[in-house]
């Protein structure tokens, strides 16, 4: 292992700067990922170690730091576990590169980093085929969203597409009812019973679906919400809208 120290670099900025993904889980689920680019690993002797418990490293060049450091490039807030693995953006996928679609989630101009990485996760826990994103007015890939989907961002393709209408369409061409969610909907969500295949639309927190979106979705439907908060973050309202949507399919 190289001692050298990393180098002093200006304030890191993730929106411009490169892509680094830190945290034991997303590093471990970046280095195991044959697709991703990796360049750098940045990373104590401790978290090195257990770093290497969960597997091979591979020939990822690996430069040995310290907690301070990292605290430095990464920003206090980031939850390294001491390492940080420089990286190429993950592969985006076409929508003809995915076979049998059961399960995806579509997100409608979502732009906050922690939400879509929170969503990924659970996506990835739900077993969804892929998570489908626009072009325009979606996160570029972060340590801050890999970190929020623990290793789900190297485990679920994620389908960026420039036309989400005709992505909807072919989604429906595909077999695939499409499924929004609106708090204005007239129908509440129930737990499906069928094993109908699902694209599952959820929009931005605040603006919600865009009319076009909501034209193209087979149904619409709402959360209920008995408390007196009658609104949700839109992660933990996709982790709701993902379990109602295949509650049938264990049975």
């Amino acid at each position: 292992m190289s001692r050298n120290k990393f180098p002093p670099k200006p304030k890191y900025d993730p929106d411009t700067g490169p892509v680094y993904l830190y945290g034991l889980h997303t590093v471990r689920a970046a280095l195991d990922n044959p697709h991703r680019v990796k360049k750098a690993l940045l990373a104590t002797p401790n978290g090195l170690n257990r770093l290497k418990e969960g597997g091979d490293i591979g020939k990822v060049k690996v430069t040995e730091t310290n907690p301070k450091e990292l605290d430095r490039l990464l920003g206090g807030e980031a939850v390294h576990q001491g390492v940080a693995l420089e990286v190429d953006p993950v592969s985006r996928f076409g929508l003809d590169d995915i076979g049998d679609l059961k399960l995806v989630v579509v997100l409608d101009q979502l732009t906050d980093p922690h939400n879509v990485g929170a969503i990924l996760r659970t996506a990835c826990a739900f077993g969804a085929d892929a998570v489908i994103t626009t072009a325009r007015h979606s996160p570029r890939e972060t340590g801050v969203m890999a970190k929020a989907a623990s290793g789900a961002l190297d485990l679920v393709p994620m389908i960026e597409v420039r036309n989400l209408g005709d992505t909807l369409e072919k989604l429906k061409q595909r077999g695939m009812l499409v499924l929004g969610f609106d708090s204005e909907a007239e129908a509440p969500l129930r737990p499906r019973t069928d094993r109908t295949p699902l694209a599952v639309v959820m929009g931005a927190e605040g603006k919600g679906l865009r009319q076009r979106t909501r034209e193209l979705c087979d149904e619409m439907v709402r959360l209920d919400m008995p408390g007196p908060l009658k609104s949700l973050n839109v992660s933990n309202a996709a982790a709701i809208a993902l379990f109602a949507a295949t509650a049938g399919w264990s049975s």
